[in-house]
């Protein structure tokens, strides 16, 4: 069988026809885990979002355009869930700054890109609206890598003042990435 067109899948999973929904599985899945997987740095909730992603073409396959490709609608869906999956994850600290390590990590795939510089520039934002020397500190901290007794020595404040400082601009930032979070998935919810 030679190669299939999107418009031909497309069609056929419109009407229905499972071995052709098997044939997008059986293309696209390693690579919507690897590109979720990216983000997560963890198995198990890929393996659900690869899941949750075909369950959504297969529940919505009337709703498909044939005349446009399959692959930036799998990877459309599989962003907002994988994004889903980041929001439950940012209501601890340590998972925050976890995910934004694995964030930074992201290969240069256009998608990822694009997501990473939109979370780069948002964080930037929230960042630079915070007092002076909570973002020095955490500039220092996270940027940096310094230590909070090499951030104090060199700001000639105490720890305590460090570890204050930058508990308050994670707090910040936290905040902020679930309120959007919570409104990106909100909205791509109500445009689906």
């Amino acid at each position: 069988m030679g190669q299939i067109s999107d418009f031909e899948l497309i069609t056929r999973i419109k009407d229905g026809d499972e071995s052709a929904f098997r044939l997008v599985f059986d293309l696209y899945s390693g690579k919507l885990f690897n590109f979720s997987y990216r983000f997560l740095k963890d198995k198990e909730p890929c393996h659900e979002v690869v899941q949750e992603v075909f369950l959504s073409l297969w529940l919505n396959r009337a709703k498909l355009d044939p005349q446009f490709p399959v692959a930036p609608y799998l990877y459309t869906i599989t962003k907002r869930l994988t994004l889903n999956v980041i929001r439950q994850v940012a209501s601890s600290q340590c998972a925050v700054e976890k995910m934004w390590l694995n964030m930074q990590k992201v290969s240069n795939e256009t998608e990822e890109l694009i997501l990473l510089d939109d979370l780069e520039r948002f964080a930037a934002s929230v960042l630079s609206q915070l007092p002076k020397q909570q973002q020095l500190v955490y500039r220092m901290s996270r940027h940096d890598d310094l230590t909070y007794d090499e951030i104090a020595q060199e700001l000639n404040i105490s720890r305590n003042t460090v570890k204050n400082h930058l508990v308050a601009a994670l707090k910040t930032l936290r905040t902020h990435l679930f309120k959007v979070f919570s409104f990106v998935c909100v909205m791509e919810t109500v445009l689906s």
